[in-house]
């Protein structure tokens, strides 16, 4: 019987359009149990694409934090790459730290200690970390390394009263001390001539003075500058651009060591050896013993203007 009903539904719902409203109803009926059929396979490929973004967002958070982190440092020079330009001999003290070698840190700990400025970054002797290597943040400077362990390293501030930096006003090249007063927020430039040209609103930067910090990094802005007839040095008071008390990511600096003078004579010394070796000589000394037959010829031109030259004082 069902079979016969089944094949005249068949019939008619082929031949006429009289099943088509009723076809529809039941579609209506029918559709949640599609839906609890669906609703496994929906709910797993729910998940997995919630984790998986969440996981590719979160990577993608920390690759642009790096990358921003990367850019805003080379942002920093530009200020002083300007009025570098100017002055030549700063231009060529900064032209080899453009390029330095940069490792990205992340803050781990805070000396408990509230005499001492100092903070516990999670990279050590085993990433290259050395003893006096300079660290800063997006913005500008933050201090130096003390202390290195296998994993993790000191870093002191440049507010710690124990601390001090040379640097120099950007506007006009003012060389000076910045020393850390203890307040977080306030730097102090010591022996500043009252006659001396800094006015509030000066940026500092690093001047490269005693090897230890690359020249042309942002250090401080002068909020304060007191002049006192009676006294030979005006007081100078600077905040430090770089957010010692809110930064988490750092880099470190991997300055190099050698003068300019000793990259160009090195430099030098590694051309000539590549030039050298692509003649593919194994005697060296080969064109030095055919140099005196090339040279020879010269001397034999003076001879005939000496004596035009000695005949006039005979005359």
């Amino acid at each position: 019987m069902f079979a016969v009903l089944s094949a005249a539904l068949m019939v008619v719902d082929a031949r006429l359009t009289v099943l088509h409203s009723v076809r529809s109803q039941l579609g209506l009926i029918v559709e949640p149990v599609y839906w609890l059929g669906r609703l496994p396979v929906t709910l797993w490929e729910s998940a997995t694409q919630e984790l998986s973004s969440r996981n590719e967002l979160a990577a993608e958070n920390e690759k642009l934090k790096a990358e921003q982190l990367m850019m805003q440092r080379r942002l920093q020079k530009l200020a002083a790459l300007t009025e570098q330009n100017v002055r030549l001999r700063e231009l060529l003290n900064s032209s080899a730290l453009v390029d330095d070698e940069v490792l990205a840190t992340e803050l781990i700990g805070i000396d408990p200690n509230p005499f001492t400025h100092r903070i516990l970054i999670d990279k050590g002797e085993k990433d290259g970390v050395v003893l006096g290597q300079p660290v800063l943040d997006a913005r500008g400077l933050m201090g130096q390394v003390v202390e290195v362990m296998p994993y993790t390293s000191r870093v002191l501030l440049l507010t710690d009263t124990t601390h001090s930096i040379p640097v120099q006003v950007n506007r006009n090249g003012l060389r000076a001390i910045a020393t850390g007063t203890g307040n977080p927020e306030r730097l102090e430039l010591r022996h500043v001539a009252d006659t001396a040209d800094i006015k509030e609103g000066d940026l500092l930067v690093s001047s490269g003075l005693g090897q230890r910090f690359p020249a042309g990094y942002p250090v401080a802005t002068v909020t304060e500058v007191v002049h006192d007839s009676g006294q030979p040095f005006a007081i100078v008071r600077a905040v430090p651009t770089a957010n010692l008390n809110r930064t988490r990511y750092m880099l470190l600096v991997f300055t190099d060591p050698r003068s300019p003078e000793q990259r160009a004579t090195e430099s030098a010394e590694a051309q000539e050896e590549v030039d050298r070796q692509a003649k593919g000589h194994p005697d060296a000394e080969a064109p030095v013993e055919d140099a005196p037959p090339v040279e020879a010829p010269t001397p034999e031109v003076p001879p005939p203007a000496v004596p035009a030259s000695g005949e006039e004082p005979r005359q």
